[in-house]
């Protein structure tokens, strides 16, 4: 079990950054794999980037390859989200995500293969 709560979103203009924060309260963090996803109102949950339990791997889609980043403080119980050259179709509600079952770096481009997520966090770019 895992509770994830992020933070750090807020209003930025375009070519900005912004670093997201996803808190995990639990005592299995480093268990998990993690991914970050986005959603705009009315549309689907779409894959942002992943990690992979030990941070061995990470994968982006490819809208943000290159501009993002994601990384994990197992001491900390934290996964973050680096946000570079924001652009407005970056506009979206983000959410952590955590996932209990073994699985590839490839499979976790799927929301269905996540288990546990964050509130959400909204994060707007301004052009």
């Amino acid at each position: 079990q895992v509770q994830l709560v992020e933070s750090g979103g807020r209003l930025v203009q375009a070519g900005g950054s912004l670093r997201l924060s996803c808190a995990a309260s639990g005592r299995t963090f480093s268990s998990y794999a993690m991914g970050w996803f986005r959603q705009v109102s009315g549309k689907e949950r779409d894959f942002v980037a992943a990690i992979s339990r030990r941070a061995g791997g990470t994968h982006y889609a490819d809208s943000v390859k290159g501009r993002f980043i994601i990384s994990r403080d197992n001491a900390k119980n934290t996964l973050y989200l680096q946000m570079n050259s924001l652009k407005p179709e970056d506009t979206a509600v983000y959410y952590c995500a955590a996932d209990s079952v073994p699985s590839t770096i490839a499979t976790l481009t799927s929301a269905g293969q996540y288990d546990y997520w964050g509130q959400g966090t909204q994060v707007t770019v301004s052009s």
